[in-house]
C-alpha cells in the first residue's frame, strides 16, 4: 500500500512499514495542498498526528484513500464517523502512549507541590540576588504520600497514572462510565506483580474527596465554576487530555481566589496560541501538548500504526 505519514513517524515505524512491503512517503504536505498530493500519488493510507486534519471535504475529494491513521489517542482532527460511513478504515494507537502521558502528569504533580515550575522561572532571574527570599517563598511544599488523587476517566492512561500514584503512597479513586471498582496490576522491576483495587466513587465524590484531580476523557466541558465550587479548598487540577475539559477562565478565577492551589496544563482550548493569562500565571505548570512525546512512545506508535496498515492490506 502507498502510505503518507504527513506529520512524521519514528524510525521504528518506518522500518515496520517497509517490512510489511508498503511504500512510505514522509514528505510534509501543507494542508491546502493535501488533496492534490494524495490524488497525484494515489495515496491509500494517510497517517497524521495533531497537525493535519482529515475532514469531509478531503475524504470526498480523495477516492484512493482506504485508511486514516492517527498516531496518538484523540481523533478530533478527523471526521471519523463520516470516514467510516464512506467505507474507510480509521484507526489510532491508544495503547502506545499511556505510560508517557501518565509520567508527564506525575511529573507535573511532583513539581507543583514543590513549586518547581515557578522556581525554574525565578531562579535564573533572581537566584543570585534573592536566594533567601525565594527559599522562603518555596518553603511550604507538600508531600504526595497520603493524599487523594481523583482520576476522571479510567482508561489506559488513567490506570497508568494510578499505578504511579499508588507507588508514591497516594490514595487513588476514580470515576468512569462503568460503575465497577477496578483491579490494577503494578509490575515491579524484578518481575514481581502487585495487584490493588481502585474504587469507582463517581464524579460527585471525586469533586468532594480529592486533593488532586486529573482528567483523562476525550473531550467535553467537564469542569467549570460550579464543579470547582464543590471541591476541597486548595485542590490541584491537572489536564493532559483535551483543551477545555477544564474551563480555562473558571480555572483562572479559582486560582486567583486560592480555591485551587495550583494547576497543570498540557493541553489548551486554543492551540497553538494558548491564552496569555494562562501562560503568565505562576500557579500553573505548563507544557506544550507533549504527553506522548517520548522516544519510547513514538516507537510504539510507529509499530502500532504499521500493524494496522498490515491488517488493512
Amino acid at each position: 500500500m502507498k502510505v503518507l505519514a504527513n506529520d512524521g513517524i519514528s524510525p521504528s515505524g518506518v522500518a515496520a512499514i517497509a517490512a510489511g512491503g508498503h511504500e512510505l512517503i514522509t514528505t510534509k504536505v501543507a494542508q491546502e495542498q493535501l488533496v492534490n498530493y494524495i490524488n497525484e500519488h494515489n495515496v491509500e493510507v494517510i497517517l497524521v498526528r495533531s497537525a493535519t486534519t482529515v475532514r469531509k471535504d478531503l475524504i470526498d475529494a480523495c477516492p484512493s484513500l482506504k485508511g486514516i491513521g492517527r498516531g496518538g489517542v484523540g481523533m478530533d482532527n478527523i471526521d471519523v464517523d463520516y470516514a467510516r460511513e464512506k467505507g474507510l478504515t480509521v484507526f489510532n494507537t491508544p495503547a502506545a502512549s499511556s505510560d508517557s502521558v501518565a509520567e508527564l502528569v506525575m511529573g507535573h504533580m511532583r513539581g507543583l507541590v514543590r513549586f518547581l515550575h515557578d522556581s525554574n522561572r525565578e531562579m535564573p532571574l533572581d537566584g543570585d540576588t534573592k536566594f533567601g527570599v525565594l527559599k522562603k517563598a518555596y518553603a511550604k511544599g507538600l508531600e504526595l504520600r497520603g493524599r487523594t488523587l481523583g482520576i476522571v476517566g479510567f482508561g489506559r492512561i488513567g490506570q497508568a497514572l494510578a499505578k504511579l500514584a499508588v507507588g508514591a503512597g497516594m490514595n487513588v479513586i476514580f470515576s468512569d462510565i462503568h460503575d465497577k471498582d477496578m483491579d490494577v496490576e503494578l509490575s515491579l522491576f524484578d518481575g514481581q506483580k502487585v495487584k490493588f483495587t481502585c474504587k469507582n466513587v463517581g464524579f460527585k465524590e471525586i469533586l468532594k474527596q480529592s486533593d488532586f484531580i486529573s482528567v483523562h476523557v476525550p473531550g467535553g466541558d467537564l469542569i467549570g465554576s460550579d464543579e470547582i465550587a464543590k471541591m476541597k479548598d486548595g485542590v490541584f487540577l491537572l489536564n493532559a487530555a483535551r483543551g477545555g475539559v477544564i474551563n480555562e477562565q473558571a480555572l483562572l478565577d479559582a486560582l486567583e481566589s486560592n480555591k485551587v492551589a495550583g494547576a497543570a496544563l498540557d493541553v489548551f482550548t486554543k492551540e497553538p496560541t494558548p491564552a496569555i493569562k494562562l501562560l503568565m500565571n505562576g500557579k500553573i505548570s505548563l507544557t506544550p501538548h507533549i504527553g506522548a512525546a517520548t522516544l519510547e512512545a513514538q516507537d510504539r506508535i510507529g509499530t502500532e500504526l504499521a500493524a494496522h496498515i498490515n491488517a488493512l492490506a
